[in-house]
């Protein structure tokens, strides 16, 4: 596979956009912003990120023709990861504006619990619940940086890769399949955000590499050729 894996940041008018797009950057994405769907024609990743509320959210993604898109790349298994907001509309529902979301994953996003401060901003430690390569070479306990009021709550529990503690518990990390979730800001966390941002990268390049020696392989056996 030749050149770089490009990554699709959605823009739907909840975003810190710059961040993002330069931290995919800094660990060889090329970058595209995704405002309406033919921006995702020819891309290997989507990522959703977020700053703001669950409802205009999901507004903005309908409004923008971008809903469906979103929803048919994540069941047909290609690779996406939300980030904060972009993370929590990967559930059913959001207790923010009583909000129904992607629907993606079984869940709900919901306030924190016990939290001595709201939002919670600032560093925290995420904690491993299993292993999974999307924080390979990042230290358990390292710590990112967290800017929200919410949290999901899977109904699934085996998709949960990471806790972090504010009051109670709450999941910080999700994973299943090619579908990735994070309640913090990678782009906004130092080297161990931008090792889990090169991780994503990683992960959707393997993706990438299968899904085309496949398609080779299916378009040579239709035509006859022998490898």
């Amino acid at each position: 596979m030749s050149g770089a894996i490009k990554v699709a940041v959605l823009d739907y008018g909840a975003a810190n956009m710059v961040s993002i797009t330069k931290a995919l950057a800094a660990v060889g994405a090329e970058v595209v912003v995704a405002a309406e769907p033919t921006a995702l024609g020819d891309v290997d990743a989507i990522v959703v990120p977020g700053v703001g509320a669950a409802a205009p959210a999901m507004d903005h993604l309908r409004e923008q023709g971008l809903l469906e898109p979103l929803r048919n790349w994540v069941r047909d298994g290609r690779p996406c990861l939300g980030i904060c907001l972009g993370f929590q509309l990967f559930f059913d529902a959001s207790d923010e504006g009583d909000a129904d979301t992607l629907g993606l994953l079984a869940g709900r996003s919901v306030p924190l619990v016990d939290a001595p401060t709201l939002p919670h901003i600032g560093w925290n430690s995420v904690n491993a619940v299993r292993r999974h390569p999307l924080f390979y070479g990042v230290a358990d306990g390292s710590y990112f940086y967290f800017v929200h009021s919410f949290a999901p709550t899977p109904a699934d529990e085996s998709v949960i890769v990471a806790r972090t503690t504010h009051g109670q518990p709450f999941v910080s990390a999700v994973a299943q399949g090619s579908l990735y979730g994070l309640q913090f800001h990678p782009e906004k966390s130092a080297e161990a955000g931008l090792q889990v941002l090169a991780n994503f990268v990683g992960l959707v390049a393997d993706a990438t590499r299968i899904s085309r020696t496949a398609a080779s392989g299916a378009a040579a056996g239709a035509t006859g050729e022998v490898a």
